[in-house]
């Protein structure tokens, strides 16, 4: 879920073209969470294939990542590793969720309501570990870079912004900038016209970016304070305090030059030092950019033959990838065999 500054900082739009060139760290997890409770039917249902396994992740993946690659944009996606203990509530609040959310939409279902199933589906997706395995031997497949982070992934990505080794950190989440990502982009994976949950209302969403210093600038304060900030309005590791709002914890941090001052004043929380340490000296490691040659073969054998997608559009996609990356396509290799 993540901290949410929506009502603090004011992004800035950008268009894939200004992303051109650039190499980009993606939150894997957030991501393909996004195409599980986006990419559905019109019931609500997960697309599947004849063996009733849930495609609506790689379908996601592989046609985004198309996109951004057609775009000159290089995306590195960053998968998480152990969580902090710190967080397993948080899990655990998620898990019950979904599973709630599974017994409405099946209710739904069985009823022959198709809206309410709707409604329900997208809340009651699962990010399993057999998804999570097919997503990375899809992008290898596909010659995209991928790595795992020794814990979150988010942390992880904002730590290879901020050394350089990439230009902003994709995530939906505000938590990067906590983690100290130089730049966040959001909504760069799910762009186009989308439809409001329960509501026959469409609304036109496009990709943003918040650059941290600016930001900071603009708010008049530092990382730290910003990390104070989101403990006192609540984390994935913690609760916020009952009546402190985004505006409210801004007017606190500015007046107060410590975590602990700040605490005497609003009360005690939980682990609150450990919270601030764990978002200003995240677990991180010195991992290199891994690289992946694409196989036209094997991308089409893992998802038409194996997954029953169109083979027409992949092998069309791949065929635009391959040319990009300068490999020779299986066509122009048969032309080559029969000229000589």
């Amino acid at each position: 879920m993540g901290v949410q500054f929506k009502s603090l900082v004011q992004p800035t739009s950008v268009t894939f073209q200004q992303l051109a060139g650039r190499t980009i760290a993606f939150d894997a997890y957030n991501i393909l969470y996004q195409f599980l409770t986006t990419i559905r039917g019109r019931d609500g249902m997960s697309l599947m294939d004849h063996k009733g396994r849930v495609t609506s992740h790689l379908n996601g993946l592989f046609y985004r990542t198309a996109k951004l690659l057609e775009s000159e944009i290089t995306p590195v996606f960053v998968f998480d590793g152990i969580p902090p203990k710190l967080k397993q509530a948080t899990v655990a609040e998620r898990v019950e969720a979904r599973a709630t959310a599974g017994e409405k939409w099946r209710a739904a279902m069985a009823a022959g309501e198709k809206e309410e199933a709707r409604r329900w589906a997208g809340p009651s997706a699962r990010l399993t570990d057999d998804m999570i395995a097919e997503a990375q031997a899809l992008l290898e497949a596909m010659g995209v870079a991928w790595l795992k982070a020794p814990s979150e992934g988010e942390a992880q990505a904002a730590s290879m912004a901020a050394k350089g080794q990439v230009y902003g950190v994709v995530s939906q989440d505000y938590d990067s900038l906590l983690f100290g990502a130089t730049r966040l982009i959001r909504n760069l994976t799910v762009s186009g016209r989308r439809k409001l949950p329960g509501r026959e209302i469409y609304i036109e969403v496009k990709p943003e970016m918040i650059e941290l210093e600016p930001a900071l600038a603009t708010l008049g304060i530092t990382r730290q304070q910003l990390v104070w900030l989101a403990i006192l309005i609540g984390t994935d590791y913690n609760d916020g305090i009952n009546g402190i709002g985004p505006k409210k914890a801004l007017k606190i941090v500015q007046a107060h030059t410590s975590l602990r001052s700040i605490l005497k004043e609003v009360g005690e929380i939980p682990n609150a030092e450990q919270i601030e340490s764990m978002f200003l000296q995240p677990m991180v490691a010195d991992i290199e950019i891994p690289k992946f040659k694409p196989s036209r073969e094997k991308t089409i054998d893992f998802l038409c033959t194996e997954r029953d997608f169109m083979r027409d559009r992949v092998e069309r996609v791949m065929d635009s990838i391959l040319k990009r990356t300068g490999e020779k396509t299986s066509q122009a290799r048969l032309g080559e065999w029969f000229r000589g």
